[in-house]
């Protein structure tokens, strides 16, 4: 699932896992998302992998199984839990085993793992409900090892997807990309993470990873990966059609294709108690 930073979302005084309509917008065209959204760094995976005690993998909003395949493709054995049913039936049809509720709301039935991880999804749900009914499935041991991709085009691209979003969007959350390095927003996730992690008091200091990686994006994939962004989930055909068209024309203006560079940032905790 996309996320949505605290600082850069609609002005309400809902918190992101109160708003349950948005949480589960992404499932409307899960087969986009699932082809579109860009994926985790190999290099984070295995070293979350490295440092679990066993197998035994949870993956709390996997979506249509992306962080899944990528831990199941390590060695793990994932069960995903995801509170959309549309997101969860593309996630089995890639062969991940996922059972639909909200991870608050999902009954473990006195299962125990050795790693709850999630990508892009965490901040759907109430931070410290999520960290101590983490702490109750985790084996000692365990990491609770929670992501998210932070992408920020140069500022020439920023500014003309800016642009565009402020003529066709204003006073919407795209109208205001930019406005701050997205990195910021998802350090703030994070923090509010670490911070719950700590209230529970089940767990070793948090830590924090990060991992720097670029991609190339055609105009094509941009244009087929936007949609799938909290944005513009919820815009009529239309509007995002005339969206579209917009950055588009800003893509062909740079050549046809930009680099998105990529920040993932990770805060992670460990199972204190007896192995």
């Amino acid at each position: 699932m996309p996320t949505l930073p605290p600082e850069r979302a609609p002005h309400s005084v809902q918190k992101p896992h109160e708003r349950r309509k948005a949480a589960e917008a992404f499932g409307s065209d899960a087969e986009r998302y699932d082809r579109a959204r860009p994926r985790y760094p190999q290099a984070l995976v295995e070293r979350i992998v490295a440092a679990c005690p066993g197998p035994e993998v949870l993956d709390v909003g996997t979506g249509t199984g992306i962080v899944a395949r990528q831990f199941a493709a390590a060695g793990s054995r994932v069960l995903g839990v995801d509170a959309d049913a549309r997101m969860a039936a593309l996630a089995r049809h890639h062969g991940i085993d996922v059972e639909v509720a909200s991870f608050e709301a999902w009954d473990p039935a006195g299962r125990t793992f050795d790693a709850v991880v999630s990508g892009q999804a965490w901040h759907w749900v109430d931070p410290l409900a999520g960290a101590g009914k983490a702490a109750r499935v985790l084996r000692p041991r365990g990491p609770l090892a929670l992501f998210w991709n932070a992408g920020q085009p140069s500022p020439e691209v920023a500014g003309a997807f800016g642009a565009v979003y402020r003529r066709l969007m204003p006073g919407s959350l795209a109208a205001r990309h930019g406005a701050a390095p997205a990195v910021d927003g998802y350090a703030a996730l994070c923090a509010q993470a670490a911070d719950a992690m700590r209230k529970v008091d089940a767990f070793t200091d948090p830590v924090q990873w990060r991992h720097d990686w670029e991609r190339t994006c055609t105009r094509e994939e941009w244009l087929d990966q936007l949609p799938t962004q909290g944005a513009f989930t919820g815009l009529p055909q239309d509007e995002l059609e005339e969206v579209l068209a917009g950055v588009g024309a800003a893509i062909d203006a740079v050549g046809g294709s930009f680099t998105m560079h990529y920040t993932t940032m990770a805060v992670i905790a460990t199972r204190t108690g007896a192995s």
